[in-house]
């Protein structure tokens, strides 16, 4: 690969390169600069304020990069995205100075759809519950709820929410999505039928968010979208914490409105400790970590990789944003 030499490179994803040290190795050899996250978490809008004037290349984790962030990042020319979601970046920002943004489609599309189907059956089985009961000494008699025959609604069947209408299919359970952007030809290939939000919410026993976070879906599932869903059902969400009003969904599940929720996002990261879900024992809760699996961190390292260099090396990224 042709050495990018005088190029510096921010990169801050803590798990860039953890499970294929070539990912670093290759960055190494190919720009002037390497420069790393110390923090080990998303950077701040002040402290890329700071980094970024510095930088030819970055390679981007969840962190807040609005219109201050690149306020003085002049020699910037690529934000690559290590992942999918760019609701933290500011894209017209970004444009505005000539700066590529790209992102890594699909890279973590089956870790993000086996954590979901994960998170559904251990609201189902109460699987979190037996656990600790069983540690106690306890011996439980729980009663749950069997996928099979239930219906498992998908709010948004782009690359994730396929994935985990491909691994249901042996659930015997009856598939529903809504997305407007997909056709009747795709959903009937992965057996899903698709349905009208409202229709939706309604027969879903199982609702789990497939959405990326714009400004027509953040703050989508607030007390309205909740109370119409049905009485006793599981939402589960693998997506963007911006999507849900946490204090409307406290309160349908403190009311017996929703019998349990997962939740793998949040709008704080990381939550407050005494955010007032962790009080309620039918909530499962994970740190976002729907796509921290080997396969998924190397395959958004590795996209995430080729277009911040195709870009520095003046060829077209594969995967562009804007």
């Amino acid at each position: 690969m042709k050495a990018l030499c005088d190029c510096t490179v921010l990169v801050t994803p803590s798990s860039f390169g953890r499970h294929d040290p070539r990912l670093h190795s290759m960055l190494a050899e190919s720009v002037g600069e390497v420069i790393g996250n110390e923090h080990g978490r998303p950077l701040t809008s002040d402290e890329l304020r700071d980094i970024l004037p510095a930088c030819d290349g970055y390679i981007a984790g969840q962190d807040h990069i609005d219109a201050h962030a690149l306020q003085h990042a002049e020699r910037l020319r690529v934000i690559a995205r290590y992942g999918v979601g760019v609701d933290r970046v500011d894209l017209a920002a970004a444009q505005a100075r000539g700066i590529i943004v790209t992102n890594t489609p699909g890279a973590n599309a089956a870790a993000v759809a086996e954590l979901s189907i994960g998170l559904m059956l251990a609201l189902a089985r109460q699987i979190p519950q037996a656990n600790q009961g069983t540690r106690r000494g306890e011996w439980p008699r729980l009663s749950g709820v069997s996928l099979a025959g239930s219906v498992v609604g998908l709010l948004g069947l782009g690359a994730i929410g396929q994935s985990v209408a491909r691994r249901l299919q042996a659930f015997d359970c009856s598939l529903q999505a809504h997305d407007p952007f997909v056709s009747a030809d795709l959903a009937q290939q992965l057996g899903v039928k698709l349905v009208e939000l409202a229709d939706l919410l309604a027969n879903a026993d199982f609702l789990s968010l497939h959405l990326p976070a714009t400004p027509q879906t953040v703050g989508l599932v607030d007390a309205d979208f909740l109370a119409r869903m049905q009485p006793g059902a599981f939402l589960i969400n693998t997506a963007r914490g911006d999507l849900v009003d946490e204090t409307a969904l406290y309160r349908a599940l403190q009311s017996g409105q929703l019998r349990g929720a997962a939740l793998d996002a949040f709008r704080q990261e990381p939550p407050v400790p005494d955010n007032p879900l962790f009080r309620l024992p039918q909530v499962i809760v994970t740190p976002h970590m729907g796509a921290h699996t080997a396969g998924a961190v190397n395959a958004m390292g590795w996209g995430a990789l080729n277009d911040c260099l195709a870009v520095l090396r003046g060829d077209p990224p594969v995967h562009r944003v804007v």
